[in-house]
């Protein structure tokens, strides 16, 4: 079972990337990395899990934004 389910991650979208224009019909699209962060290709966003609840909030996924990927921490660090 992963953290967030199909159903979930069908609708979930980047608050940044889903304003772009330039990006397609459906911008904002997140992948799940590490079983505990969102990742938007669109705008580098990265958006922590944090007990089973994405943290979708602009401010947050900016934080992470220049962290790779392979450096984000497992699990993600409270507030």
């Amino acid at each position: 079972m992963t953290a967030v389910s199909d159903e979930l991650m069908q609708i979930l979208r980047c608050p940044v990337a889903v304003h772009y224009k330039d990006k397609g019909d459906d911008p904002g699209r997140l992948r799940l990395v590490k079983d505990c962060w969102l990742v938007c290709d669109d705008s580098g966003c990265k958006y922590p899990i944090r007990d089973g609840i994405p943290v979708m909030l602009v401010d947050e996924g900016e934080k992470w934004k220049d962290t790779a990927e392979d450096n984000l921490p497992v699990p993600p660090p409270p507030d």
